[in-house]
């Protein structure tokens, strides 16, 4: 029940941020994107929580949501498939826009640096097999191929107002799936009620504005999923 208290708290959240990103947006806004949007987000959080813990656990062992994030990215991946959105749309693509490259290694490279020195400044206790394989992996496939990919597409279709900046178009759209992405890291709902970090809302959904702007750049998935499992595994590696 707790997960359905926050799932639908997250939601209206969303909701009462979009409405008026709608209204500024009026005239290039699609309500009916918007709501499949909300209907993905919901999706990807009951698959998270597997059902709200009403599946089997086909991992008793594990001690990672293995089989969540599995069937999160299961249902990214077939509603990419979708010829509303399709893979290539969402980056599910190797292939990277011509002249993409030049422009955005450097700050890829300096991102993998900063990692490396947070890395050397706060070593952690030597991680299981377990946890490297699962933080290599997982987050970074599920998380971008649905905040980056399927979501970010919805949203982009919902909020059709465009400035372009950076080289890449952005919209409401982009700022709203890092909301969205902050909030799934940061507001839950327990015994004590709705709760909200916002300092973990910052690291989170500040830095995924980088990886919205690679993602746009290049057309691909590809280096916001490099970047994502290097930062949460290379802690785990040094």
């Amino acid at each position: 029940m707790m997960g359905l208290i926050s799932l639908t708290g997250l939601l209206a959240i969303v909701l009462m941020i979009a409405l008026p990103l709608a209204l500024i947006d009026r005239g290039e806004f699609d309500l009916k994107w918007l709501l499949i949007a909300l209907g993905l987000i919901a999706v990807n959080d009951l698959l998270l929580t597997n059902i709200i813990s009403l599946l089997p656990d086909a991992f008793p062992n594990a001690d990672w949501n293995w089989q969540g994030k599995l069937l999160a990215l299961t249902a990214t991946l077939a509603i990419a498939a979708l010829p509303q959105f399709g893979w290539k749309n969402v980056g599910l693509t190797l292939r990277q826009a011509p002249g993409s490259l030049k422009a955005v290694l450097p700050l890829v490279a300096a991102y993998a640096l900063f990692f490396v020195g947070i890395a050397l400044a706060f070593p952690t206790d030597d991680a299981s097999i377990e946890t490297v394989a699962f933080q290599l992996t997982m987050p970074s496939l599920d998380e971008e191929a649905f905040y980056r990919g399927t979501l970010l597409f919805a949203l982009y279709q919902a909020f059709g107002g465009q400035a372009e900046k950076f080289g890449v178009h952005w919209t409401w759209g982009a700022l709203l799936s890092c909301i969205v992405f902050g909030l799934g890291h940061s507001f839950g709902y327990s015994d004590d009620g709705f709760a909200f970090d916002p300092i973990y809302f910052a690291l989170t959904g500040g830095p995924s504005l980088l990886a919205v702007w690679l993602r746009l750049r290049t057309g691909s998935l590809l280096l916001p999923i490099a970047m994502h499992s290097v930062g949460n595994s290379l802690p785990l590696l040094l």
